[in-house]
């Protein structure tokens, strides 16, 4: 004030003075949260920089905790102006708050920040560690984060009852009884839990994968915590538990990235063998859909009732139904046009039929004919007949010796 005059002086106390108590109160309120305002811009401005700096767990926690501090002292103001508490010592009395309550309500937030730090500390520990090794899947790293991070705030939960002096050991036998309660009212879900947090662990397929589970067969969509679904070929959405995945034998076609195919075709036991093969794999070089390597390859399976069976063998890549099927056709008519091409016999099903020889050429033919017209006509029967007066040795009776009526005529 050494530079204003002493009637400015006068005057500038003057007006203060003539300020009322409510116009004060009002002018602190506005100052109050514009500060507010100007304190949450600077935050908002200042969070993701000092996220580059920190890590995002610590930068969260030091911009809530100026949040609250600010808070606190911007409704402490507030109070006092508006008389709403006179003192700390009105506090107390009024809201009953003691020396150890508010040590121990400090500690508790202590305790529950410091978890909240160290779980984002652990996350981003594990994250750097398996980046850029295949090792480890994004679900496997997700799961270890989720672990870690629940061990982290058990710690911290059980920090903060013993604070608040709370016998934990009654609240763990009830957690037991209850554990026992839900687990045989739910055993088939708590299953499908336990297997779908296997299944996210030990990772046998992704979403996108083409997989054979019992008989379901398809594309994996989407893998939760209880069950499992998948896109069948004909369109339908199969939801599979968990716990059927788990113990079932599971069959992942897409998880080498390639597959092999195999087609079976059969040439003619006239055809020379090894000259079809050398046709059929020279052919399936030829599709775009098949690799060069591995080179496909055609083996000799069986001898088969009409045909000498040949499998042709080839791999495709990025492997799907698609894919699968498309490369086939591809194959087959690419192997028939070059058969009909050189000449190579892909035979139908044949039967050779042929009967055994008897001495004295075949009879059956007179046995049935003889069965057909019965006896002769002086008595006798055919061979193996029969007459009236008894079985023949295949001769006509004639009467002569040895005969039925007794000797030769006389």
């Amino acid at each position: 004030m050494e530079g204003l005059p002493l009637a400015q002086t006068e005057g500038l106390f003057r007006q203060i003075g003539r300020i009322s108590w409510f116009d004060m109160r009002v002018f602190t309120t506005a100052f109050v949260i514009l500060a507010l305002i100007a304190f949450f811009a600077v935050a908002w401005y200042a969070r993701p920089r000092l996220q580059e700096r920190v890590p995002n767990s610590l930068a969260n926690v030091i911009i809530i905790s100026l949040v609250i501090v600010f808070l606190l002292l911007a409704a402490t103001t507030l109070a006092f102006t508006w008389e709403v508490i006179n003192s700390g010592i009105s506090l107390v009395t009024d809201f009953g708050v003691d020396y150890d309550t508010t040590v121990r309500v400090g500690s508790t937030a202590v305790v529950l920040a410091a978890s909240y730090i160290v779980a984002g500390v652990i996350r981003q520990g594990i994250q750097r560690v398996v980046r850029g090794r295949d090792a480890f899947s994004k679900h496997q790293t997700q799961v270890m984060v989720r672990v870690a991070q629940v061990c982290v705030y058990v710690v911290g939960f059980t920090a903060v009852l013993s604070l608040w002096e709370v016998d934990i050991t009654g609240l763990l036998v009830g957690a037991g009884f209850l554990g026992i309660v839900v687990g045989m009212a739910a055993r088939q879900t708590l299953g499908s839990l336990l297997a779908g947090f296997m299944l996210m662990f030990a990772r046998p397929f992704e979403i996108g994968d083409w997989v054979i589970i019992e008989e379901e067969e398809g594309i994996v969509t989407d893998i939760s915590i209880v069950n499992t679904r998948i896109q069948t070929f004909d369109g339908e959405y199969v939801m599979i538990p968990n716990d059927i995945v788990g113990g079932s034998t599971i069959i992942n076609r897409s998880r080498k990235g390639r597959l092999r195919l195999e087609v079976d075709v059969g040439v003619d036991y006239e055809a020379d063998v090894e000259r079809a093969g050398a046709v059929a794999k020279e052919v399936m070089r030829e599709p775009d859909d098949v690799l060069a390597v591995p080179s496909p390859q055609v083996v000799t399976k069986e001898l088969g009732d009409s045909a000498v069976v040949l499998g042709l063998r080839f791999w495709i890549d990025k492997p799907s139904a698609r894919r699968k099927w498309r490369a086939k056709t591809t194959v087959i008519n690419a192997v028939k046009e070059a058969f009909d091409r050189e000449g190579i016999k892909i035979p139908f099903p044949q039967r050779e039929l042929s009967g055994r020889e008897e001495m004295g050429g075949f009879r059956v033919a007179e046995r049935e004919r003889a069965r057909e017209f019965g006896a002769t006509a002086d008595g006798g029967a055919t061979d193996g007949g029969t007459t009236d007066d008894g079985p023949t040795d295949g001769h006509v009776n004639d009467g002569g010796p040895g005969s039925d009526d007794g000797g030769d005529e006389r």
